[in-house]
């Protein structure tokens, strides 16, 4: 599979980094040295210096003959004219670009159904916002991805000290718990990804992910020590594009919502856009302000300014104040694994969001859907059974599957079946699969057609 991608920032050197590592063919664009030095000293790509809006450019990188091609830059219109370009010169190749500025939200269906014709629009602003609203719907979870339109939740928490599944066997669950238990699919521990097995143990501050339906969450939920806490007022520091959504769909929901924003003129756009929030001039990080404000009444504080170590602060800050719940968006991968280090669990990030909605759209097989875990060390797939696919009509444990992936869930018509080794596929099964990194390529080969690539 051959994939250009245009722009070689952080999403476009992230997504680079995770396709060259599955041997795929990945060619660079971007008009900046001193980035696409950093894709050739650490990954074996090909580069172009050059305009991924150049017809010349688009040219030399191959577009007649690959697959698909990524507009990532941080310029929606170069992103918008690079896909117009290559749909020119290859109207076979798929395009997926993505679109940040809220005056293009309107336009999607447009961007999708004339030309330049492209097959996908991500926002990575939308997708966290979507995350923020599932992080406040399950309490006490880290991580929250969706299969099957919702049905199924993928969910991962944190094992408290004094918890009675801490130092339990895997294998004695059943015996613990009974039939009404979720289906452990990955434990990470000490920044390393696990596939648990029968005779692994669960110790205390794991990040246990597990597999539920939604019908069962609160349940399952309560195993883990988390219990329903409903989110009434909720503090958004940063009124930026996100920010602002954010505050749109909490007014939809009715609840209580406030806004700190630094700039006066933001402020102003703040104030005239939103009906019931009440919008603050001032810095998030003020104690004095926060106090002021009843940080400590207050259920969930959202970080959302567009610097890390601001939104890292305010967090420590209010949390310290007494607000009950935060969420940060951090955007670097290198403080991920920090983050529950120094007391804050709930992150999201925008591009980490933009690279889920990517890797969709590139997994050979009908992959419907497709949740990064712990930053890049593994993923969650959704996708559809072919019916001339090798997984199909012959029981899990006679199937080869790469080592480092299970099958976490079967959704067949209505039924969703938590499977066993005895469980057979069907053709037109949606099919949960969980994989490491190393395990992706063999993953794509199994959920392929035997005869060429859907």
């Amino acid at each position: 599979m051959k994939i250009v991608i245009v722009g070689a920032g952080e999403v476009g050197f992230h997504i680079a980094s995770r396709l060259a590592l599955e041997h795929k063919d990945v060619v660079v664009i971007d008009s900046h040295p001193e980035a696409l030095k950093r894709i050739s000293e650490n990954i074996d790509v090909q580069t172009i210096s050059g305009s991924g809006s150049s017809p010349v450019i688009l040219e030399a990188a191959g577009i007649r003959d690959a697959e698909i091609m990524l507009a990532v830059t941080d310029s929606d219109e170069v992103n918008l004219v690079a896909c117009l370009v290559a749909d020119t010169l290859s109207p076979s190749t798929k395009k997926l670009v993505r679109l940040r500025a809220a005056d293009f939200d309107r336009y999607h269906d447009a961007f999708k159904a004339n030309a330049p014709h492209i097959d996908t629009i991500i926002n990575p602003d939308i997708e966290v916002v979507r995350t923020i609203e599932r992080l406040m719907s399950v309490p006490g979870a880290v991580d929250v991805g969706e299969f099957a339109d919702g049905r199924i939740k993928f969910v991962g928490v944190y094992l408290e000290p004094g918890s009675r599944l801490a130092g339990v066997r895997l294998s004695d669950l059943p015996i613990l718990l009974k039939e009404d238990r979720p289906l452990i699919a990955a434990v990470v521990r000490d920044d390393q990804l696990i596939v648990p097995k029968g005779n692994n143990h669960l110790r205390a501050a794991d990040l246990v992910y597990f597999i539920s339906e939604e019908k069962n969450l609160f349940k399952h939920l309560s195993i883990f020590d988390k219990h329903a806490t409903p989110v009434k007022r909720v503090l958004i520091i940063g009124g930026g594009r996100i920010g602002y959504r954010l505050a749109k769909r909490l007014e939809d929901k009715s609840l209580s919502c406030k806004i700190i924003e630094k700039l006066a003129t933001q402020c102003d756009f703040l104030a005239e856009r939103l009906n019931r929030t009440v919008v603050l001039h001032g810095d998030g990080s003020d104690q004095s302000l926060l106090v002021e404000e009843n940080i400590h009444d207050t259920d969930l504080v959202v970080t959302l300014t567009g610097d890390e170590e601001t939104n890292i602060l305010a967090s420590l800050l209010t949390k310290r104040l007494g607000a009950k719940k935060t969420i940060s968006r951090i955007n670097k991968f290198s403080y991920f694994s920090l983050m529950s280090t120094i007391g804050i669990e709930q992150v999201v990030s925008s591009r980490l969001s933009a690279i889920n909605t990517i890797l969709q759209h590139i997994r050979r097989g009908k992959v419907l859907s497709a949740i990064s875990i712990k930053g890049e060390a593994g993923e969650v797939m959704e996708a559809l059974a072919l019916p001339t696919s090798d997984i199909v009509s012959k029981p899990l444990k006679k199937i080869s599957f790469p080592k480092g992936s299970m099958v976490a869930g079967i959704i067949r018509m209505e039924t969703i079946i938590i499977p066993t080794g005895e469980s057979i596929i069907e053709p037109d099964d949606r099919i949960i699969i969980f994989a490491t990194r190393e395990a992706i390529p063999g993953v794509e080969k199994i959920l392929a057609v035997k005869l060429e690539y859907i």
